[in-house]
């Protein structure tokens, strides 16, 4: 579980009490942390704690797509929306109804797609590409970065209305190096999940 990985850290403790604090809310979430922290899992034990947890826990990886491939992504197709939709396609959005999307590496998502986001979280709707008609969404969003958003804004990267949106509460996950404490129990626990599936040697070399 998300206490095993996270070893005994006052600070990583300190995180897990505000997960446990606002999973069972409606507020979306915006998790800030250096790669490897751990981002996802956090977001996956919002999930799992909150009323939502009966329905689907959905992850978009935003810096892995392209602008024209990540609106199809969140918002799915239409038959017929460009060459190639043969057959209509379910987005993200629509297949994690009624529970959660995370939305990994939110700062990477360019602008278009940022706008389009935005007006869902604002009306609660959306409209697949290729499509005309609304849709009524009713999704939990938590979003994680490794990026400085408020420079980002500063920049002209990233909305600053979607920042509001997304960053209701905020969390920050300790990167390693403040962590030190915690890598001999991450170390066993990575080394006890390759055992398990014959990845890892039984015992460790000293070198």
């Amino acid at each position: 579980g998300i206490e095993n990985m996270w070893g005994e850290s006052t600070a990583l403790h300190q995180v897990l009490d505000t997960v446990k604090q606002v999973a069972p809310s409606t507020a979306n979430v915006l998790i800030k942390g250096e790669s490897g922290t751990g981002k996802e899992l956090a977001a996956h034990a919002i999930h799992n704690l909150s009323r939502r947890n009966k329905a689907k826990f959905v992850v978009v990886h935003c810096a892995a797509l392209s602008p024209q491939l990540l609106e199809t992504e969140l918002f799915g197709h239409e038959k017929g929306a460009f060459t190639g939709a043969n057959t209509r396609s379910s987005g993200r959005f629509e297949q994690a109804e009624g529970g959660t999307l995370f939305l990994d590496e939110i700062g990477d998502m360019p602008m278009d797609a940022q706008t389009r986001l935005l007006r869902v979280l604002q009306e609660g709707e959306y409209t697949m590409v290729g499509g005309r008609n609304a849709i009524k969404t009713n999704v939990r969003t938590v979003a994680a970065t490794h990026r400085d958003l408020s420079q980002m804004i500063r920049q002209g990267l990233f909305r600053e209305d979607l920042s509001y949106r997304l960053n209701v509460v905020p969390i920050r996950l300790p990167p390693l190096r403040e962590r030190i404490d915690d890598i001999s129990d991450l170390v066993q626990h990575f080394l006890r999940a390759a055992e398990r599936e014959g990845e890892a040697p039984k015992t460790l070399s000293s070198d």
